[in-house]
């Protein structure tokens, strides 16, 4: 377990009144609050009250950022040029790596690098072999609130030997507030022709589906909980949405997704220059974790929008690719912009 000592909080706020909470712990978002139409500042973040519980919890990644790399890779084996490596498997839908292994990013205490009211910049040494995964890989993350009511993570990552990289934020939303039940009612897009089918343990069966005619078709604004009773297979493996988009190109222009919540008025649009969005509506949430104010967090109590490269890259030669060279740096920025919306 960490040392307690070590473990930092931090908050961000600009002119509007909006503060991000964050800690190094894991790099992870701790609370978003932004103001609802009804005038009143809400934490649309789901997590713990103390950090504490952080550590003892049986944490579902509550906002942290996940790595080395997020997502599932099948039996937790990849090769790569020509030697194959074994990482932990810690999936509890399969024998399968899922996000980073037993520790991960998400479980460990990084460096403050920079630290001001609009931003913060959070750095992690992850040590040749760690869960695994070759090479020592030099990650930053940096997160930043602008007055417009934007907060953008930025991640950089270097590595001295040929590796894998994935990285995303795993911050689980409601934006009607943590003392919320469910994200049923919220209205959801996503910019997406296609997404990755999954087989039982939740890993990608290798071709791409269109998204047309089906439940998973959020091109135009759908309210999140209108077809979790489907029929369909995807669903039911799933248990409602656990599933990778394909974003169409120009998602670096247009957002990956947008939220609505016709409750709370909050409107949150996610901009990301991934190619890959996982959607999760949380239907393996099942009550055993309390959170914030007590509340159990049950079925479909939140959702996640993790901008990502697609689940088990390194064994599916037709996905882009999550390989990283020495001299190459990993990239990638995602924005969540708040704001309101009365209709």
């Amino acid at each position: 377990m960490p040392n307690p000592d070590q473990i930092k909080i931090h908050k961000l706020q600009n002119k509007s009144g909006m503060t991000v909470g964050l800690s190094n712990y894991g790099a992870r978002v701790l609370s978003i609050i932004v103001k609802n139409k009804h005038n009143r500042y809400t934490d649309v973040a789901l997590g713990y009250d103390t950090i504490e519980e952080y550590l003892v919890s049986n944490d579902p990644y509550f906002g942290a950022t996940v790595g080395r790399f997020a997502n599932r890779i099948s039996s937790g084996k990849f090769v790569l040029n020509g030697k194959e490596y074994q990482l932990s498997k810690n999936d509890p839908c399969g024998p399968n790596h899922v996000h980073g292994g037993d520790t991960g990013f998400s479980h460990v205490v990084w460096n403050v690098v920079l630290s001001d009211t609009n931003s913060i910049e959070y750095q992690y040494l992850s040590r040749d072999m760690e869960e695994g995964f070759p090479g020592n890989l030099n990650v930053r993350v940096k997160y930043s609130l602008n007055d417009e009511n934007s907060l953008v993570i930025d991640y950089r990552a270097t590595t001295d030997a040929s590796t894998i990289c994935n990285l995303t934020n795993h911050t689980f939303f409601n934006l009607n507030g943590t003392r919320s039940v469910d994200i049923l009612d919220h209205r959801l897009l996503i910019n997406a022709a296609e997404y990755t089918p999954v087989n039982d343990q939740l890993l990608p069966i290798g071709n791409n589906m269109l998204v047309k005619d089906t439940p998973f078709d959020f091109n135009s604004f759908s309210a999140i909980g209108s077809r979790l009773d489907s029929i369909d297979e995807q669903i039911r493996i799933g248990r409602g949405y656990c599933h990778n988009y394909v974003l169409n190109k120009n998602n670096s222009d247009s957002p990956a997704a947008i939220a609505f919540s016709p409750e709370s008025g909050i409107r949150m649009e996610m901009f990301t220059t991934e190619p890959g969005l996982q959607f999760y509506s949380c239907g393996f949430m099942d009550g055993s974790d309390t959170g914030k104010g007590n509340m159990v967090y049950g079925k479909n109590s939140a959702f996640c929008l993790e901008a990502q490269h697609f689940p088990d890259s390194p064994n599916q030669p037709g996905y882009p690719s999550t390989e990283l060279m020495p001299g190459e740096v990993y990239s990638q920025i995602t924005t969540y912009n708040f704001s309101l919306d009365n209709s």
